[in-house]
Order: C-alpha cells, then structure tokens, then sequence
C-alpha cells in the first residue's frame, strides 16, 4: 500500500525538526544582522549612545522593571540576607553539636605553611573583608538602623576597606594562584564533604589548600573584583539608571554569596578544627593535622 510522506510518523518527525532548525537559523540571522547594524552604524553616534543602544539590545530596557527593582532592593535583597544570617549560623551550631569539632596534638613536629608576608597580606584581607561585611549589611539594612550618618559613615568604611581588600587580596592571588588550581583529588575531596561529615580523622585528599578554601579563593579574588568593579558605579553614580539598577543587582547577590563563604571559612577557622587559626599567627601547622587535611601536602 502507498504511504505518503506526510503520513509516515517518522518522516513528520523529520519534517519538525528540519523545520526548527530552519525557524532557529532565521532567528539567529536577524539578530546577527541587528548586531552588526548597531556595531556598523556606532560611528554616527557617540560612544555613550551606543554603548546606551547596544545595552538595550541585549538586556531589554530596564526602565520598565522599576516596580521589580523596588521589590527586589526592599524586600527581597535584606530578607536573603537575613536568612544567610541565621540559616548558615544554625547549620554550623547544629554541626558542631552533633559531631563536633577535629583536634589535633599542636605538640611535637610542626610544618611550616605561611610565610611571613602571606600572614601579614591575609590579616589585612581578613580584617578589610570582615569591615565590608559589617559596613555592606549595614547599608542593607540601612532603613531598619535609622539610616542618616551612621549608615554614611558605614558607607565611608565600606569604600576603605574595599580599597585595602582589593590590594592585599591581590597580593594573595599572585601569591597563591598556583596552589589553587583544582586538581583531580578534588572531586574525591567534595564527595566526602573534606571528612568534616565524620567524627574520624581519616587522610583527606587535599593539598596545601582544600577544594573548599580553592572555591573561596576563586570566589573572592575573582568575585571580589566583580565587587570593586560594580561598587565604584554604585558609589560614584557615573552610569545611567538602569546600569545601576543591574549593578546593585549583581552586588547584592554576589555580596550574598561572599558572605555565606565568609561564614564557612569562620567557622572552619575558629571551632571546626580547634587551634587553626594559630597557623595564620604562627606559620606553623601541626604535622598530624597535615598529614590529615592535607595528605597530598609534601612536607
């Protein structure tokens, strides 16, 4: 019996498909050639136009979501923040609770890990990024703490400390870059949650820095500079309205993530494992806990 193409399921299927592919091609002709006619026809304009223009074309315009910014930077940016402020906290009360923190002897044999100017460099990190938590919360939650002088003197901090983050961090990354490259351990590392999961203390795939302190590492050197870059616009205003709009956006749901790491690495320096925060004083690392936490260390 004759079938014909369009009766044949198969071939209908096929007939779909090349359909779309057809539709996706056009639609990707048209955007290209609106693309090049922004880029061909900037030289009739100036920069700021066609930056202004090209903008449009590849976030929409901004204006019409005012309502939504207003609801985002009212409500819903000091609501998550307020939930990374008591959830993360729970979470490291419970932990510490139910399997409590690692110890180990810091008698006998001891590594040397830091270097004189990498513990200097990370005080400096440490104390800048800790003023821009505080100030940065401080303006979020700008309107509960009455705003006025207090959140502007917040404010003032916020930009000195960031310019002293900014340096020491990136002395730290050149330092530390190296050691922070992921390695293939690391997967191993992240499956076991760094053993931290277990009241044992069984080797730990990890090198001088653990997946976790890479993940931070990356996060606030490069994030960081994400936060530079964005917190000039905002505290200058040198940008048109919905530029800032999406400035603040990125800020805050990066300044969030910043601070629920900032939070880990707290807790895992203060009451995790007991004593490690005398190896940022020191420069010294207790050999057990190395060959622990840091069993593809040489030492």
């Amino acid at each position: 019996m004759h079938v014909s193409f369009f009766s044949s399921a198969r071939a209908r299927l096929r007939w779909l498909r090349l359909s779309g592919v057809l539709l996706l091609f056009l639609a990707a002709s048209l955007a290209l050639a609106d693309g090049v006619q922004i880029l061909l026809s900037s030289g009739a304009t100036s920069g700021t136009n066609w930056l202004s223009t090209l903008n449009t074309q590849l976030t929409g315009d901004w204006q019409h979501y005012g309502q939504l910014f207003t609801n985002l930077q009212k409500g819903m940016f000091p609501r998550l923040f307020l939930l990374v402020l008591t959830i993360i906290p729970a979470v490291f009360l419970l932990h510490y609770i139910l399997i409590g923190p690692k110890s180990f002897a810091h008698t006998g044999m001891m590594v040397k890990f830091f270097g004189i100017l990498t513990r200097i460099l990370h005080w400096l990190a440490a104390l800048s990024f800790t003023l821009l938590v505080i100030t940065g919360l401080m303006v979020i939650f700008g309107r509960f703490l009455g705003g006025g002088p207090l959140i502007m003197a917040g404010r003032t901090v916020h930009l000195a400390a960031a310019a002293l983050f900014a340096t020491s961090a990136a002395c730290l990354f050149l330092i530390w870059v190296k050691d922070m490259i992921p390695m293939p351990y690391d997967l191993l590392w992240l499956l076991i949650v760094g053993g931290y999961l277990s009241k044992k203390k069984k080797p730990v795939p990890a090198g001088k820095f653990n997946f976790g302190q890479k993940i931070w590492f990356w996060l606030a050197t490069l994030g960081g500079g994400v936060m530079a870059f964005t917190g000039y616009y905002l505290y200058t205003f040198a940008a048109p309205v919905d530029q800032l709009r999406q400035m603040i956006i990125i800020h805050n749901f990066l300044g969030a993530a910043l601070v629920v790491f900032f939070l880990i690495h707290l807790y895992m320096s203060l009451f995790a494992i007991k004593g490690s925060l005398t190896s940022m004083i020191t420069g010294y690392k207790p050999r057990e806990e190395v060959e622990i936490l840091h069993s593809r260390y040489r030492i």
